[in-house]
């Protein structure tokens, strides 16, 4: 019988981990991806697929059970604090083993002028003093911590349009990756002063900040979370690894 294999997923990481384990393990593994349901961006198609929450840690470890999981890869954004800590708890619970993928940090590019925020809230403070018009990349649902500035012209970039956004925030739409150029030529048509980012590491979303440097912009970045205690690996071949060790 196939082994049963959870990837928690919404990144290009995970979609690209469920594509190599489906093919590579085909007929030793059933592979699925569960997607937080926030965007239709990472669908992992042919791969088995669950869309929407699980109900905090109970929910699930109740979902562990009922459908056998062996293991469990947690593959999500690394902003996505809630997930990753339920997965712990509902892992620890079912006794279930738990891998993290979790992207490399950035290496800020020399001569970049980088501020740094402990959370969205605290960015949102900061920005006012540093920019009179700047570019959001801080998701769909980051939006909201800017929504009382009314002092900067604010443009906001989303994979899809989101149901609520605050009105005095523009926002345009686009898919990663993005390369430097298209990122420097972007902030260049915006007319904007400074970029504001969530630190989630990775080669794609760097750009955005090299584009930045290179127009010698302000740099408003918000620390990522520490992973969950737990084995981690850094790449999707590491990942796929400790999965075939273990089926």
């Amino acid at each position: 019988m196939p082994e049963n294999i959870l990837i928690l997923g919404g990144t290009a990481e995970a979609a690209k981990l469920a594509r190599l384990a489906h093919e590579k393990l085909a007929g030793r593994a059933r592979i699925v991806v569960s997607l937080a349901g926030r965007t239709r961006a990472t669908a992992a198609s042919p791969v088995e697929t669950r869309t929407g929450g699980f109900g905090g840690a109970a929910g699930l470890a109740d979902y562990l059970r009922a459908e056998g999981i062996a293991l469990v890869v947690d593959a999500t954004h690394p902003f996505a604090a809630r997930i990753s800590a339920n997965a712990r708890v509902a892992c620890a619970e079912t006794n279930v083993p738990r891998l993290q993928l979790v992207r490399p940090p950035w290496t800020m590019p020399k001569l970049a002028r980088v501020t740094w925020a402990a959370d969205l809230g605290e960015a949102a403070m900061l920005l006012p003093d540093m920019s009179r018009a700047a570019f959001l990349a801080v998701g769909g649902r980051g939006m909201a911590a800017f929504e009382t500035i009314d002092t900067v012209r604010l443009v906001a970039r989303a994979v899809e349009m989101p149901g609520e956004k605050p009105a005095h925030i523009e926002v345009i739409l686009g898919r990663p990756p993005f390369a430097v150029e298209a990122e420097r030529e972007l902030l260049e048509r915006l007319k904007v002063d400074a970029i504001v980012a969530r630190a989630s590491g990775g080669a794609s979303g760097l750009a955005k900040i090299e584009a930045a440097r290179d127009l010698k912009l302000s740099i408003l970045l918000v620390r990522r979370p520490d992973p969950e205690p737990g084995e981690c690996v850094a790449s999707v071949e590491d990942a796929l690894a400790w999965i075939e060790s273990r089926i």
